[in-house]
């Protein structure tokens, strides 16, 4: 009997950043931000709506999930085969916001998007941090 594995596996990147949850939800939220640091994007932070993600080797396919303005966005991320869902989570800190991101939803037979997120969402966060810091 050959069954299908439902599990799927999750990156989770988390990092502490020194500005107010509401500086790093405007870079989470704002499309002309969001270019800066992750991709081209006409995201808004309404539920239902439909965005992608634009970059030089495809489009990301999306859809706002959940808005819980400066705790709290969820949206789908589908490419291909891949359909999984981001979250991200602001935790006020002494220093300023613990930022949580989840791409949950990726199955083993994936490895190459799997790896891809594993390498890439810290990258983006490198991206973030700076677009933090140059918003002053």
């Amino acid at each position: 009997m050959n069954e299908v594995s439902t599990e799927t596996r999750s990156v989770v990147v988390e990092r502490e950043f020194p500005h107010p949850p509401e500086k790093v939800w405007r870079a989470l939220t704002r499309p002309h931000l969001i270019g800066e640091w992750l991709m081209k994007t006409d995201f808004r932070p309404v539920v239902d709506h439909r965005f992608d993600f634009r970059f030089d080797w495809g489009t990301v396919d999306c859809r706002v999930l959940e808005v819980d303005p400066h705790k709290t966005l969820t949206y789908t991320w589908v490419s291909g085969d891949l359909n999984t869902v981001v979250t991200w989570t602001l935790t006020p800190s002494e220093t300023g916001v613990r930022l949580r991101m989840e791409q949950s939803g990726s199955r083993p037979d994936q490895p190459r998007y799997f790896g891809g997120a594993k390498a890439g969402w810290p990258a983006f966060l490198d991206n973030l941090e700076q677009v933090l810091t140059l918003m002053g």
